[in-house]
């Protein structure tokens, strides 16, 4: 009796956690459906009628879909490139004892710890001395460099990736690159969902750097043609068109963190049965 009420306490625990991580996204949903006096005047959990509205105002100022559309050729490359080659690093660094290995990875350590935002205005000339500007090859070929997902990666390895693995692998005949994708790529894959979601979630909402490096209408990603509704005159005759722009915006990154947390489960749960 006292396990039953132990076990009953932690779900209804887990359904009042659940329920508060879902709360903020009810409210944006209801929120996209009111006006902006309405949002302004109360708060409430009950939709309004403003939804075509808000609609028609948002798609006044910019074109919702070209914003998703740039964004999906931002996000999906970025996330891509900054997975893989991560993970190859990662590989090299954890498996290979060379001279310099522990020099190589204490000055990823250090570029873990300094801000992005410092390297801006050298980046930015760098782009401008290159003719990258308004291209999204600055957006998507740094992520090549993702140090945190080097790190991470890298002592994923070490911790479940036995040597004498890839030491059979060798003897049979293998060479490096068939042997880390077709042995060590399926063994890392719950890290690499794990970092390619956030990496998506990352790239999909970033801001600055595209607000710097893209000037163009047409190229602009979705975040950016959202500040331009948060920046208009009547900040709240747009509120209800802002959460519309966000309930959207929401949409494929739920839809990545779907499909990707699968492979997540599914490879830990294969991992925990024993042969």
């Amino acid at each position: 009796m006292g396990f039953r009420i132990k076990k009953g306490a932690l779900y209804l625990a887990l359904i009042i956690l659940a329920l508060a991580c879902l709360l903020p996204f009810m409210l944006m949903i209801v929120n996209a459906t009111r006006s902006g006096a309405e949002i302004s005047q109360s708060f409430t959990f009950i939709p309004s009628h403003y939804l075509k509205e808000n609609w028609d105002r948002l798609f006044n100022y910019f074109n919702v879909f070209l914003g998703m559309w740039n964004s999906v050729l931002v996000a999906v490359p970025a996330t891509l490139l900054g997975v893989y080659f991560p993970a190859l690093t990662a590989y090299g660094l954890a498996i290979y004892k060379f001279k310099g290995n522990k020099i190589i990875f204490g000055a990823i350590l250090v570029f873990m710890m300094i801000p992005g935002q410092l390297s801006l205005i050298g980046f930015y000339q760098l782009c401008t001395k290159l003719h990258l500007v308004n291209s999204y090859i600055p957006l998507t070929i740094p992520a090549i460099a993702a140090t945190g997902t080097v790190f991470f990666l890298r002592q994923y390895i070490i911790a479940s990736v036995p040597l004498s693995l890839i030491e059979a692998a060798r003897i049979d005949g293998a060479n490096e690159l068939y042997t880390f994708h077709r042995i060590i790529i399926p063994i890392i894959a719950p890290a690499m969902a794990t970092m390619g979601i956030m990496g998506f979630i990352g790239n999909w909402n970033n801001y600055l750097l595209p607000m710097i490096i893209l000037n163009k209408n047409d190229k602009f990603t979705l975040p950016v043609m959202m500040a331009t509704l948060r920046a208009s005159l009547d900040i709240q005759a747009n509120q209800g068109a802002i959460y519309l722009a966000v309930a959207l915006s929401v949409i494929p990154i739920l839809m990545v963190f779907t499909f990707f947390s699968r492979y997540i489960i599914s490879s830990i749960s294969a991992g925990a049965v024993k042969g």
